[in-house]
């Protein structure tokens, strides 16, 4: 795996790396690669990496503000954030970057993210790909996170985190948990973004999913005429419970792609 590194954005430092080649060729897509929301560049592991190495394309795998080692952020966060990161934060990130031609791959919050991206007319977007999306709020969601919520508080989650966001855990942890918890959090749904959207879509979630049902991947399906795929066995994270079906089903999805 290559080496972090950091780039200057208006909201702050942004930590990141290339999986696969580093990009020289502008002309070439980039695979960006969007987190969940306690995640981070290291919590992707090596799964980048396979995906790059399985498709041919370099691949941009990043820490949002607050995560990882990534400038902190101001808590709490708004209950928009997820928005405010598609609508501005990773437009400035794919700019500063010099990044053109890109496809999406986002996983939970990550996923939205991408939705919410790929809701605008965005010029060299070639495809999205999300795990584990989340298009509006639903109780399931709401319940697990209360059980994180006490884990962070009361057992090792926070020390277990710390390995990855060290100085961001409280704003990688609290400004995802406190959001989501918000009694307005209820109300967040963004499916009108999904409506707009233009280029392809794949949509993975596994079947035991504990954040989300099948209604998120039905939503997205009818709404953007999405690809879909139900993986058995498979929680909230796709590419860490069943990776070997998750890179088949990424690489079938980007190489169907007209690039």
């Amino acid at each position: 795996m290559s080496g972090l590194q950091f780039v200057e954005t208006p909201a702050g430092r942004i930590e990141y790396r290339w999986a696969g080649s580093v990009l020289r060729d502008t002309s070439r897509p980039v695979l960006v690669f969007l987190h969940e929301g306690l995640g981070c560049v290291a919590l992707w592991k090596d799964f980048p990496d396979q995906v790059a190495q399985a498709t041919g394309l370099p691949a941009l795998v990043y820490s949002r503000i607050g995560y990882g080692g990534s400038s902190a952020c101001a808590l709490p966060r708004p209950i928009t954030y997820m928005h405010d990161e598609g609508e501005t934060g990773l437009p400035d990130l794919l700019t500063a970057l010099g990044i053109q031609s890109h496809i999406l791959i986002g996983h939970s919050d990550g996923a939205s993210i991408a939705l919410i991206y790929a809701g605008k007319d965005r010029d060299g977007l070639k495809g999205v790909a999300v795990m584990a999306p989340h298009v509006f709020c639903e109780d399931i969601s709401v319940r697990s996170i209360r059980a994180a919520d006490k884990a962070y508080a009361e057992g090792d989650l926070k020390a277990r985190l710390a390995k990855y966001h060290g100085d961001n855990v409280d704003c990688a942890f609290r400004g995802w948990c406190d959001s989501w918890l918000n009694p307005d959090f209820h109300h967040w749904n963004i499916e009108a973004y999904v409506d707009r959207i233009k280029v392809p879509v794949l949509v993975i979630q596994g079947e035991d999913d504990e954040y989300g049902t099948a209604a998120q991947v039905e939503s997205i399906w009818r709404r953007a005429g999405a690809e879909t795929l139900l993986v058995p066995g498979c929680g909230h994270s796709p590419q860490r419970d069943q990776p070997a079906v998750t890179l088949t089903a990424l690489a079938g999805f980007i190489h169907s792609l007209e690039l």
